[in-house]
């Protein structure tokens, strides 16, 4: 039997989780107003009213208290999802994500899993003030013990909220939150059918003049860049990284050998960061390959910026097409 529902980002989200939390009594959520409110982003609405509220809990403003006590709770045989309001307000919790929650399986030889998801709303382009708009995730791809994904579309949020609670290990959930409530971004989904596995690359569209390897919130770019492209005769390969830690390149390493050509695009700063690490992974594998250096297109080595100023932040169409064109010139 199949169920075709169309929906958003956020409406996938939600329903992902529901499904998780009907089908194991011990998934429980977690996070600043998720219960009543239904979150700041109205991720979790009608959660609580629907599985009460031992299983969808409000929490005090901690996030150090919140990774904690999910921590505790992993350790007893629960499955918490924790949902950081922001991505900005994840700093006070690092300690806890660092030193405990990645580090537990490993400690103690396998015998403590640690089965939490921490959902993460991250990026920018949302006309919100300081500490609501940065792409950290870098951060967390470098430290071990971690499972870090991103998701960019509703397919991709859907099957894989309920994967990531299916793991036995932590997993950070990105998710890009100017693109929860986008109509343009709706997707027909068989929400009782067959899961789709979402935690390797994807090529999204195929293309042979360049490769342009994204994630979250940067995949749209990409695919809109894509199709202004073929406008000039330029065609454009896109893949969707879908998993910032362990980094799935063997598709990227592919394609970068079919075109000789490689974009990587992300919001986050460009120093020490998942660009970085595309670039010198590309650069080892695929270097007889390239015709011109890999190309970095991302935010800029400041602090986010005032809502004012975070459109020409934000890496955009033009700047996509602008490093194509410097590649095929080079």
């Amino acid at each position: 039997m199949t169920d075709l529902q169309k929906l958003t980002i956020g409406k996938a989200l939600n329903l992902g989780l529901r499904r998780a939390m009907e089908e194991d009594p011990k998934v429980l959520i977690m996070g600043e107003d998720v219960g009543k409110l239904g979150g700041v982003f109205r991720i979790t609405d009608g959660l609580q009213k629907d599985f009460g509220e031992q299983r969808v809990l409000d929490t005090p403003l901690a996030e150090s208290g919140i990774i904690g006590t999910a921590v505790g709770l992993a350790v007893r045989g629960f499955r918490p999802v924790c949902e950081i309001q922001f991505e900005g307000f994840i700093f006070p919790g690092f300690d806890q994500i660092s030193s405990q929650l990645a580090k537990l399986h490993y400690r103690t030889q396998g015998k403590i899993k640690m089965p939490v998801v921490i959902r993460v709303p991250f990026g920018g382009g949302i006309g919100a003030v300081e500490h609501h708009s940065e792409s950290p995730e870098s951060l967390f791809a470098h430290i071990p013990g971690l499972k870090v994904v991103s998701i960019s579309n509703a397919v991709d949020a859907y099957w894989g909220i309920q994967q990531a609670i299916k793991s036995d290990d932590p997993v950070l959930f990105f998710e890009p939150k100017r693109l929860y409530h986008s109509g343009a971004l709706r997707a027909e989904i068989d929400v009782a059918g067959t899961p789709v596995p979402c935690f390797s690359s994807q090529v999204v569209r195929e293309g042979t003049t360049a490769t342009v390897v994204a994630y979250g919130p940067s995949v749209k770019v990409a695919l809109d860049a894509a199709a202004a492209a073929e406008d000039e005769g330029k065609s454009l390969e896109v893949i969707d990284l879908r998993t910032l830690s362990p980094l799935d390149l063997g598709p990227v390493f592919e394609s970068v050998r079919k075109t000789g050509r490689l974009i990587a695009l992300s919001e986050a700063p460009s120093e020490s960061s998942l660009t970085s690490e595309i670039a010198a992974r590309v650069q080892q594998e695929c270097f007889y390959s390239l015709e011109a250096p890999v190309l970095r297109v991302t935010g800029f080595d400041t602090p986010y910026p005032p809502a004012k100023l975070e459109e020409h932040y934000l890496p955009d169409l033009d700047r996509v097409l602008h490093a194509v064109d410097r590649s095929l010139n080079w």
